[in-house]
């Protein structure tokens, strides 16, 4: 896996312990790019100490429970994916504007206390995210695409199809699963599938079942 001018290539490669960034509804793939706007001081406190390091930030969402620690932090989920800072610039009015590119995916061993105001987690990386997915070669690529239309078209969309014609199997599908609207639980899911083809196939049926939902109030609201 390489992102920005950093490669991964074996678990010895990512340090055990990163600062989390947790952030609900937001999803991070293996080779996805994420725009982040940073302006709370714990946040801009933890670009500046991690800009001059290993660039890498652990993205997560809270708890789908909705559970709070006893300071009134939200726990967080078991599984999230690091992100190298491959670009950072300054706003001149106190905010950072970076991009985070996807290496690999992790779990969660233990969230350490820390003097910091940011969180940082013991982390075990999900090794096999470094390499290529052997899956990948049987997504089903039509089908992704025929739901994919389907959701754009009914919700008056528009997409760059020859970009989209480009992209390979990964590619794709970590893209549509990153921009897909859909809620911190949906998103958690498709961050948890244990592969590329059974992340291709959530991702079908959950856009599937939106549809029908929407098939059914629209339906509804005509009688």
């Amino acid at each position: 896996m390489q992102a920005g001018n950093a490669h991964y290539r074996f678990g010895k490669d990512i340090p055990a312990t990163v600062p989390v960034f947790p952030l609900a509804g937001a999803l991070l793939l293996p080779g996805g790019r994420m725009p982040l706007n940073i302006f709370e001081p714990r946040y801009l406190q933890m670009i500046d100490e991690t800009i001059g390091g290993a660039r890498l930030i652990g993205m997560i969402q809270p708890s789908l429970d909705e559970a709070l620690r006893d300071d009134g932090e939200p726990e967080i989920c078991a599984v999230g994916c690091l992100g190298r800072i491959t670009s950072f610039a300054e706003t001149g009015d106190g905010r950072y504007l970076i991009s985070l590119q996807g290496v690999c995916r992790f779990r969660v061993a233990q969230e350490l206390a820390v003097k910091a105001p940011f969180r940082q987690c013991r982390i075990m990386p999900f090794v096999t995210d470094l390499s290529d997915d052997p899956s990948g070669g049987e997504v089903n690529r039509l089908s992704l695409l025929r739901v994919f239309r389907a959701y754009l078209e009914a919700n008056d969309l528009e997409a760059d199809w020859e970009g989209v014609s480009r992209a390979d199997n990964a590619m794709l599908v970590n893209a549509l699963s990153m921009m897909a609207p859909y809620g911190a639980a949906e998103k958690q899911a498709l961050l948890e599938a244990p592969d590329l083809k059974t992340r291709a196939d959530t991702l079908i049926a959950i856009t599937e079942m939106v549809l029908a939902r929407e098939n059914d109030e629209f339906g509804s609201g005509l009688q």
